[in-house]
């Protein structure tokens, strides 16, 4: 079964497809990489989007149109993926817009991007709001990659290692995996979010985000600065735990310099910035005990926070996601495949161990395509590991 996976994360800079053929062989399966890419949202749609998130207030008209309009987003970029590659079904996770977590409890979550404009478009039955069943059950909601970490990193912990999968998005998560325990995964902190938030604030910048990581590169880390930051209580929680832009939002960086009363040179706040996330990555990778980590996500293309979170770590194998396989910018895509590919053979798509929740769940709703609905029924047993191989750009 071909699944078309597509994701847009707390970036919040477009639509990351990958399409991948998935062939059951014993408790292994395989995936194919037929294609992978991001499609950029319309200027117009991402600065409304940006103009709706916390801690901003929306009108349920504003959350209508951009439901609509990140639907039809969606559908876009599912045509254009799948001119490259067919596929039988699609996966959306669509475009959270809140999150809504109270200390650690996650009462409920808001992803967009109406699914029946991808069902339109493509005539393929589309799983999506693949996150609420887990939080009824008691759970995160988040972090979902668990599923595609937990199958990848299978032979390395069959080899007696420790090993970790971290991606640094908006946000930077982890999955720790380990021989004779189940796996564990949750919301590090922010990884891209704030740097991107006080670039994208500061006159006179060309981008919103620190291209190549020049800006950190060129300035000096605020070290009063970044011990008001690293005192934000989130880090000392306990996992599961999980969160983003509500809480690592535009305004955060603004309410802690105000609270300094000190306001460094762009790239010196960046270079701080940067070193948060190189920090708070380093003494969870630390704590973890890891033998070897793989990274994936935007972060890995910025060389500051790279040699940032590497010379924290003296000594430890860390390698990018492709070395399993898998395209680090690419990753989260391929993981909303195998997700609905669990979705429509009825496993469950979450891991309770990661999320928290009380039990595993099938994850998210299916709409129809324009033939009638066929599953394919769940395997006698399921996949311990996932190898993925092959692939285009």
């Amino acid at each position: 079964m071909r699944v078309l996976g597509m994701i847009s994360g707390t970036s919040h800079d477009g639509i990351d497809v990958a399409v991948v053929d998935f062939a059951l062989d014993g408790t292994t399966l395989r995936g194919r990489l037929a294609h992978h890419g991001s499609v950029p949202y319309p200027q117009r749609l991402r600065a409304d989007l940006v103009a709706a998130l916390p801690p901003r207030r929306v009108t349920a008209a504003d959350i209508c149109a951009l439901d609509t309009r990140i639907g039809q987003a969606f559908a876009r970029a599912a045509r254009t993926a799948l001119t490259a590659a067919p596929a039988d079904a699609v996966c959306s996770h669509g475009q959270t817009l809140y999150h809504w977590v109270e200390g650690t409890t996650a009462r409920g979550t808001l992803q967009l991007g109406q699914p029946a404009w991808i069902t339109e478009a493509t005539g393929l039955p589309v799983v999506s709001d693949l996150r609420g069943a887990d939080i009824a059950a008691g759970g995160q909601g988040a972090p979902l990659v668990p599923l595609l970490d937990r199958m990848l990193l299978e032979p390395t912990v069959e080899r007696g290692l420790r090993a970790g999968a971290l991606n640094l998005g908006g946000i930077a998560n982890i999955t720790v995996t380990a021989p004779g325990t189940e796996p564990v995964a949750w919301d590090i902190g922010p990884a891209n979010a704030l740097i991107d938030a006080a670039v994208a604030a500061a006159p006179d910048t060309a981008d919103d985000f620190d291209r190549d990581g020049r800006l950190a590169a060129s300035g000096t880390v605020d070290e009063d600065l970044l011990a008001e930051l690293l005192a934000e209580p989130y880090y000392t929680l306990t996992p599961p735990k999980s969160s983003g832009k509500e809480l690592f939002d535009s305004a955060y960086v603004e309410t802690v310099l105000r609270r300094t009363g000190h306001r460094p040179a762009l790239n010196d706040l960046v270079a701080t910035l940067t070193a948060l996330t190189a920090e708070v990555v380093a003494r969870t990778v630390r704590e973890a005990k890891l033998d070897v980590l793989y990274v994936s996500g935007g972060g890995v293309r910025n060389p500051a926070l790279m040699r940032a979170i590497t010379d924290r770590l003296p000594g430890l194998a860390v390698h990018t996601s492709d070395a399993l396989g898998v395209p680090s910018d690419a990753k989260e895509a391929i993981a909303f495949a195998l997700l609905g590919w669990s979705t429509l053979h009825g496993l469950p798509g979450s891991v309770a161990s990661c999320t928290g929740a009380a039990h595993e769940r099938v994850l998210g709703r299916i709409t129809p395509g324009t033939r009638p609905l066929a599953l394919p029924g769940a395997p006698g047993v399921p996949p311990r590991r996932l190898v993925v191989g092959g692939g285009t750009a």
